[in-house]
């Protein structure tokens, strides 16, 4: 419930923003993609400013968002031979238990909380 109130206190004013950005820069303008003729372009379109302007935005989250899942790919290669050695290990583990003959598991860990009542002094 929290996450939909902050949720939507983050993204009702960004729309609002976004909407009146769009509603402000209705007027057209003409993207030409030929360096050469100016008056004449070879290939030219003509939009109004708030596409061209979300369109560009949108690209560069794209952009973005592929570079960083291209620089993270180490991690993700390691996570996943860490994985494949934690598995061989668990059933190292497993195969050890059976030709030994014990089911017992391991201890649970200790809980590591700190003393939650302070004891009474010692008259």
């Amino acid at each position: 419930m929290f996450r939909k109130i902050v949720t939507a206190i983050v993204v009702v004013p960004l729309l609002a923003v976004i909407v009146a950005f769009a509603v402000a820069n209705r007027q057209t303008v003409t993207v030409s993609f030929d360096p050469f003729s100016s008056a004449a372009p070879a290939y030219a379109v003509i939009l109004p400013l708030w596409v061209i302007i979300f369109a560009v935005l949108i690209l560069g989250v794209l952009i973005g968002g592929a570079a960083a899942w291209i620089r993270q790919g180490k991690w993700r290669r390691s996570a996943r031979r860490l994985d494949g050695e934690v598995r061989a290990l668990h059933e190292e583990m497993d195969a050890i238990r059976r030709r030994f003959g014990t089911t017992q598991q391991p201890p649970a860990p200790l809980d590591p909380s700190p003393l939650t009542v302070i004891p009474p002094p010692i008259p």
